[in-house]
């Protein structure tokens, strides 16, 4: 097992004291930085950084980093929130880090779906019923992971399933 334990610390944003989210910056207590490309390949992260090791990714509507001495995971809800996503990507990272011998390295960064493919399957009525203003700032939420399919009231049964199809490409799950 690499990643053994972490220290976990919390912020508010500092711009925007009136936000209702923290920030949190897990402390690795041991370093992960060799795991860091092959839990890239494993997990296709939306950003990769070579030196020094970063992968970041989009998920659930969540910008989460993950540097060799340190986690970072933004507009989280509360510490349980972030013990669950630091749970999860600490099996990963373990996970990757035990398989590295089956996986090969990934130095890049994953493709990310594209908001004008989402939005050519979605009502364009910008009916409001999904919480946004728009179809357009709906797909641009589910292009990050912060949307999902059924998250569109207005959705088409055919359109439903090319769009499940189309975001399954995409790994937006933990």
């Amino acid at each position: 097992m690499l990643l053994k334990s972490y220290r976990m610390e919390f912020t508010n944003v500092a711009c925007r004291p009136e936000a209702q989210s923290l920030h949190c910056i897990a402390h690795l207590e041991q370093d992960v930085g060799a795991a860091i490309p092959y839990l890239n390949a494993v997990l296709g992260g939306s950003i990769y950084v070579r030196e020094p090791p970063a992968v970041t990714f989009r998920s659930q509507g969540k910008l989460i980093t993950v540097h060799a001495d340190r986690i970072a995971i933004n507009a989280i809800k509360d510490p349980a929130e972030a013990e669950r996503i630091l749970s999860w990507l600490q099996r990963e990272i373990n996970e990757a880090w035990t398989k590295r011998g089956e996986i090969t390295p990934s130095f890049t960064a994953a493709p990310r779906p594209q908001v004008m493919e989402i939005v050519k399957l979605l009502p364009k009525t910008n009916c409001g019923r999904c919480g946004q203003p728009t179809c357009m700032v709906f797909a641009a939420l589910a292009a990050e992971g912060g949307k999902g399919i059924d998250d569109c009231p207005e959705l088409a049964p055919e359109n439903r399933h090319k769009l499940r199809d189309y975001l399954g490409r995409f790994r937006f799950d933990w």
